[in-house]
């Protein structure tokens, strides 16, 4: 009797503690986001604990405007893609078409480099403005409330004189 009495009071007391167990255990699971302070447009950094299901994507160039043109994609020019923004609003719709046949969302994502070659009708510096009005389309929404670690460099050039922006990212769930 007293044998099966200890047995229940140690089968009672470990399912008692199995929710706090698997609470203590999702928290650690969880991805951290860790805003700057005060809170910005990016984050400081991100915690992704082991286990998680991370995907890296390649860096994103800009489609063109007009798909349906006959221009040889060589004789293509900025016009044809677009001005800092509207490249940065093609590159996250190709990242979100990416990642969902992934299974991903752009809500996933916790990291990007972007990439942004000077804009000759700006004398040759990056539109970081027109950058950011793009990114803020994706992050921070209704749709996605997150945003991302985030590094932002001028580069010289791209892969081809036509393109002003190029998005490497990195999503986690």
């Amino acid at each position: 009797m007293a044998t099966t009495l200890t047995a229940l009071a140690v089968a009672t007391s470990t399912m008692l503690a199995l929710p706090g167990a698997a609470m203590a255990a999702d928290a650690k699971s969880a991805i951290v986001r860790h805003a700057n302070t005060p809170p910005g447009l990016i984050l400081q950094g991100v915690t992704v604990p082991a286990g998680a299901k991370m995907l890296y994507l390649s860096g994103q160039l800009a489609a063109p405007i007009d798909p349906a043109s006959k221009t040889p994609p060589a004789q293509l020019t900025i016009a044809d893609f677009g001005d800092t923004r509207t490249q940065t609003i093609s590159v996250f719709t190709k990242i979100k078409t990416i990642l969902a046949a992934q299974g991903y969302a752009m809500s996933d994502i916790i990291k990007l480099t972007v990439f942004v070659a000077g804009d000759p009708k700006l004398g040759g510096k990056m539109d970081f403005a027109g950058m950011n009005d793009a990114f803020k389309m994706f992050f921070g929404t209704a749709e996605n409330p997150n945003t991302v670690a985030r590094s932002t460099v001028q580069v010289a050039a791209l892969a081809g004189p036509a393109f002003l922006v190029e998005i490497e990212a990195t999503a986690a769930k």
